[in-house]
């Protein structure tokens, strides 16, 4: 999920080629939010090994795109919403950033952009509006930095949009009744307009997953693709899972607007592992080898058939991002956070047990931990401890329905001042709190509750903030000439 964008840890996504046969494939989100990130140039290895050709970016990270350069993986930049509003007021602001961050990279041997996304669910509901009435003049001014650039018929743009930008009314909730919300059409429609006259898709993000997480009635099995629940009849259509009916509710609203052939991309789609009683490893690989073997099949939805061009969501867990739509938003990832595979995953749709190969050559820091000292018996400033860790690090995993959810009260403070050791590097003073923690070299995970030890700073990421901007481009430079010779 993507409503907190404008964080200031960037946000990134990666697709990846999964099928040489049919035009569809199959992506990948890429989250950065994380207190320990893996190393650029590893987890690019990472997605070569995989087969992974396509990487998406919600920003223009220099670091993730130096790791890139020369690779297969073809890419999409993207500006952050919190840049819309400059974009839009300035033509040379958007020439400023096309030059920067597409145009400087696009050389034999340097990085195959493809993409450039223009903000990110714009028009969630949750915004109040705040970058409606920026989103396409932003659009436009990057079309035409792009076209000044010469390159505006081979970069392509477009608006990642929340499925929320579409519904079909209480009174009669089927697809075929879809249509843009009110207060938004005109200008979704607007920005439809210019995608479609300058042959850009539709990027839509939709989460089965929520239809569950938000209703208690929802049948469980229409989240998936291999449920026996009753179907959803509309008209002569049967829709047997979720993710059909959403998408066709669009299709209509896109009929209904004019644009019935519109090409559609599916941003982010996924399922998360921790943080809620349907998030677990099971289910998350229930739902992605389904939507796999579905979206690859051919048959599509009711409404339109082929195959769906789509984004996993996501690469990696990030321990940072916000938890205000759940404690679930730190755990979509198909990787744990240092970038080994959480499930066997086929990536070709076939069903096949077939593994992931991890991120390799991870450092960790020294196997030890901080726990509750068996000892204490006064437990009056405990609550307040077990606060002030979870505030400042992640206690998603001991909410209810959660992995780590049966531990005991010392089980539960142990957890947390470990995390919360864990993130400040295991610096002596982070397992202390008023002298109720110790730290221990005796693994203190409990059953499927692991208490985890963070993978050690990479010294690739120091170049995000160690060199700037000027040397970064005579780097890229100095890459192109020997690139020459």
């Amino acid at each position: 999920m993507t409503p907190n964008c404008g964080q200031k840890v960037a946000f990134f996504l990666v697709f990846f080629t999964v099928v040489s046969t049919g035009s569809g494939w199959v992506g990948v989100n890429w989250g950065t939010m994380a207190t320990h990130q893996l190393a650029p140039q590893k987890v690019v290895k990472m997605l070569k090994e995989n087969g992974f050709r396509k990487l998406k970016l919600f920003d223009a990270d220099e670091t993730i795109l130096a790791a890139l350069m020369g690779t297969d993986i073809e890419v999409m930049v993207a500006i952050p919403n919190n840049m819309l509003d400059k974009i839009s007021n300035s033509p040379k602001a958007a020439d400023s950033w096309v030059n920067d961050n597409v145009t400087s990279y696009l050389f034999v041997g340097g990085v195959k952009i493809k993409y450039v996304a223009v903000g990110n669910e714009p028009f969630l509901k949750a915004y109040n509006g705040s970058f409606a009435k920026k989103t396409l003049p932003a659009l436009k001014n990057i079309q035409a930095s792009l076209n000044k650039a010469g390159i505006g018929s081979k970069v392509k743009v477009t608006v990642p949009f929340n499925a929320d930008i579409y519904y079909s009314p209480d009174s009669n909730p089927v697809p075929s009744a879809g249509d843009f919300r009110p207060e938004m059409r005109d200008l979704t429609i607007a920005i439809i307009q210019f995608l479609y006259a300058n042959n850009a898709p539709f990027t839509v993000n939709i989460y089965p997953f929520l239809s569950l997480y938000g209703n208690e009635d929802f049948p469980f099995d229409f989240a998936f693709f291999d449920g026996n629940n009753k179907p959803l009849r509309d008209g002569k259509a049967l829709y047997t899972n979720v993710f059909d009916a959403n998408l066709d509710t669009l299709l209509w609203a896109l009929d209904k607007a004019g644009y019935p052939d519109m090409k559609i991309i599916i941003g982010e789609i996924g399922w998360p592992t921790d943080g809620d009683k349907n998030a677990n490893a099971k289910n998350a690989k229930r739902f992605n080898l389904g939507l796999l073997k579905h979206a690859l099949s051919g048959k599509s939805t009711p409404k339109r058939k082929g195959t769906v061009d789509l984004y996993l969501f996501s690469l990696i867990d990030e321990n940072t991002k916000s938890v205000a739509p759940g404690n679930f938003e730190r755990h979509w990832g198909i990787f744990e956070f240092d970038g080994k595979p959480k499930y066997e995953l086929d990536l070709t749709g076939q069903h096949k047990e077939t593994g992931l190969t991890p991120v390799e050559g991870i450092k960790y820091l020294e196997k030890k931990w901080c726990i509750l000292d068996p000892e204490i018996t006064d437990f009056d400033d405990l609550a307040g401890s077990i606060d002030y860790a979870c505030t400042f690090s992640d206690c998603t995993s001991l909410g209810y329905g959660s992995t780590c959810n049966n531990l005991s009260l010392q089980g539960n403070a142990s957890y947390a001042f470990n995390m919360y050791y864990q993130v400040n590097n295991q610096q002596d003073w982070s397992c202390d709190f008023s002298g109720l923690a110790i730290i221990t070299h005796k693994d203190p995970s409990e059953h499927n509750c692991l208490f985890p030890v963070m993978i050690a700073g990479s010294s690739s990421l120091l170049l995000h903030g160690g060199l700037s901007h000027i040397l970064k481009k005579a780097l890229r430079v100095c890459i192109f000439a020997m690139l020459l010779l």
